[in-house]
């Protein structure tokens, strides 16, 4: 028993020195891991390589603050990441920083910790434009589409307004997939974040055969992901954000990926920043979700 008890001690030790050295490891090998999307509102791909959108830069400018904290060249690599696979890449190390569109919510928290908030969420509901669907209760019957590894349809589901609604789930295996779904018509309605369905309504070949309708189904924070229990770490990612709150950098961030054309196709996305986000930037936080639910 007691040998068992040494090697769970060692264990937890190991994995504690592990996660408390991602500067070291970082400045030591000279470069960085960011999980990155291929269809996310905020991070996305244009192919050949090269991701762009509004967490990339909000990443790449905390490399920048990393660089001149550490002194040395930071290589940055790119590590696509799913829904479903996101957390595990986080926590085993292959990404340092996730930059995709997390929702922070207390049951990742036990696995994984967040930066400050730099962006709040509304969860929506896409449909064609000529579906006649306006809201929650006329999904009943219908087919609904959303992402693996996403907790949109839960969502929908304990929504107060979808009690007495029937619906079938069918799962894309990313955003561009389940937005596809809805495209060709295997699904009548979308429900994920509200800046991926405006990202890939925008960014498809005729944006105004959909449309974003109904309730909002909820309001949650989201934060680039990290490691747990690495303070300095965490500290150093807070304060790079933080300070691009105060200098108005994340504000022009925004302004650029929400309000101005995006490529590849030069549309504007056209989400006004809202509220909750502007406050979340007056009072810089790592609240989880249901924070946010209590309000």
């Amino acid at each position: 028993m007691k040998k068992v008890l040494l090697v769970a001690a060692l264990l937890a030790g190991v994995s504690a020195v592990h996660a408390e050295d991602t500067l070291k490891k970082i400045k030591d090998s000279g470069a960085i891991t960011m999980g990155v999307r291929e269809s996310s509102g905020l991070s996305y791909t244009i192919g050949d390589g090269k991701y762009v959108g509004y967490h990339i830069d909000v990443c790449e400018r905390v490399i920048a603050d990393l660089r001149k904290q550490l002194g040395s060249k930071i290589e940055v690599k790119y590590q696509p990441v799913t829904s479903a696979n996101r957390i595990p890449l986080t926590v085993n190390g292959t990404v340092d920083l996730e930059c995709g569109s997390t929702t922070n919510n207390a049951a990742r928290q036990k696995d994984v910790a967040f930066a400050v908030t730099t962006y709040v969420e509304e969860v929506r509901i896409a449909v064609k434009a000529n579906s006649g669907i306006t809201n929650i209760g006329q999904l009943n019957g219908k087919t609904v589409a959303t992402t693996t590894g996403t907790t949109s349809v839960q969502t929908l589901r304990k929504h107060e307004r979808a009690t007495g609604v029937d619906f079938k789930e069918v799962f894309g295996k990313d955003h561009a997939d389940s937005f596809l779904l809805l495209d060709s018509g295997r699904a009548d309605a979308f429900v994920m974040d509200g800046s991926i369905l405006a990202k890939n309504i925008a960014t498809s070949k005729n944006p105004a055969d959909f449309k974003i309708v109904g309730e909002v189904l909820s309001v949650e924070p989201i934060a680039i992901m990290m490691r747990k229990e690495d303070p300095a770490f965490k500290k150093a990612v807070d304060d790079s954000i933080k300070g691009m709150m105060k200098s108005g950098e994340l504000a022009k961030l925004y302004d650029k990926w929400f309000l101005q054309p995006i490529p590849p196709t030069n549309t504007k996305i056209g989400l006004p920043l809202s509220a909750a986000t502007k406050d979340a930037w007056a009072n810089p936080n790592d609240k989880p979700m249901e924070d946010y639910a209590k309000k």
